[in-house]
């Protein structure tokens, strides 16, 4: 049991958070929107007096600490596995040579500020590097990569009241991590048969989880990540995306079909735009969490793909940094998305400290207000 005292009240509701859920992102009747948030970044741990007095330390007991609705993914192990021993190489007086788990070779900071490595050497550069990493690490028959459905029958019963969704895992964004951005562009065109069997491999991982968990639980969604965007567009072809990725989507696609999953999201920040109908084809259609300044407001995309979209996420981080005023104005704009259905608004990443604790509050204030309380009509 959890002894986090939360510091808010829960939203009100006559529907339980399951019931309110696939209402709502299947453009069905609701009490009210369902209440969720992405997170928050390190430092806010450490930084908001609300979070470090009550000793929050992460996002899962942030959760709890302001009441939100519960939503939970299960799957199994579709990525490397052992992974690489996290160890450092060398240091000086600022940074760390470090191995990851992927296999990187990266340069960190000594400070507590969260930043992006700099990446400097892969596990993985030639077919014969990439065979020795299989060989060693993608084995699909690693007892690791069994579900232990019993244990999680007992964690989410049939009778639970909140959504439940399946690991659909990553077909290039994983990919593109043990590559780094430099290396997965060179591998397209050096080796395209490696880059292929990397993708063929996870996707085939993936779909050995689904065939173990997808018939022992009533799943209300399937969730995926593929941060393989950014404010320019995908990292990758839009011809590779659709040639190399979309396929194995589709064959992924139609298991959770088999087994009546008709919503689907994956977690890919940046421009999405030139590869959204790629994503629809291959069976994703939901987006998540939606970074607005890296494509576009939320009401775009639903207005041009109407309900073969929907989007969770799409608060741009941006505006709740910029105090109150910024907040309303920007969460007003959501109103008529919300009331249609198929929307979820929440921060569209995790949430940065440069935001004041005092304006994320009155954030999460005004959502209430206007998405969670009396004043909520849905169409």
């Amino acid at each position: 049991m959890s002894t986090i005292k939360p510091i808010r009240a829960r939203w009100e509701g006559v529907m339980t958070d399951r019931e309110r859920f696939v209402n709502q992102m299947h453009y069905r009747p609701v009490d009210r929107c369902f209440n969720m948030e992405f997170g928050y970044w390190d430092e806010n741990f450490r930084q908001w007096p609300m979070f470090a007095e009550n000793h929050i330390t992460n996002n899962r007991e942030a959760d709890l600490f302001f009441n939100f609705d519960e939503i939970h993914v299960i799957g199994t192990e579709t990525g490397i596995y052992p992974a690489f021993p996290e160890e450092v190489i060398s240091e000086t007086a600022e940074t760390l040579i470090m191995r990851n788990r992927d296999g990187l070779l990266a340069e960190v900071p000594k400070s507590d500020h969260s930043s992006i490595p700099h990446y400097m050497q892969s596990s993985i550069v030639t077919p014969d590097d990439w065979l020795k990493v299989k060989r060693e690490r993608f084995d699909r028959k690693h007892p690791a990569r069994r579900a232990d459905i019993p244990g999680l029958q007992t964690q989410h019963p049939r009778d639970r009241k909140y959504p439940l969704g399946i690991d659909c895992g990553s077909m290039i964004g994983r990919v593109r991590n043990m590559l780094t951005f430099e290396g997965l562009a060179y591998a397209i065109y050096d080796y395209p048969d490696m880059v292929e069997d990397m993708v063929e491999t996870r996707c085939l991982l993936v779909e050995d989880s689904l065939d173990q968990l997808l018939p022992h639980f009533d799943f209300d969604f399937a969730a995926g990540w593929e941060d393989i965007c950014f404010k320019n567009g995908p990292i990758v072809s839009v011809d590779f995306f659709r040639g190399v990725i979309m396929p194995r989507y589709k064959r992924i696609h139609h298991k959770l079909c088999q087994f009546g999953i008709d919503l689907w999201y994956t977690d890919c920040d940046g421009d999405v735009r030139p590869i959204l109908p790629y994503f629809l084809e291959g069976g994703i259609n939901c987006l998540f969490p939606f970074e607005v300044a890296g494509c576009a407001h939320p009401g775009e995309l639903l207005e041009q793909y109407g309900r073969d979209l929907r989007i969770m996420g799409g608060v741009d981080k941006l505006q709740l940094g910029k105090g109150s005023a910024a907040i309303r104005k920007y969460l007003e704009s959501l109103a008529p998305l919300v009331a249609r259905g198929g929307y979820i608004p929440f921060c569209d990443h995790r949430c940065p400290p440069n935001v004041k604790p005092e304006d994320y509050l009155f954030y999460l204030d005004l959502k209430h207000t206007l998405f969670g309380g009396q004043s909520f009509k849905f169409k």
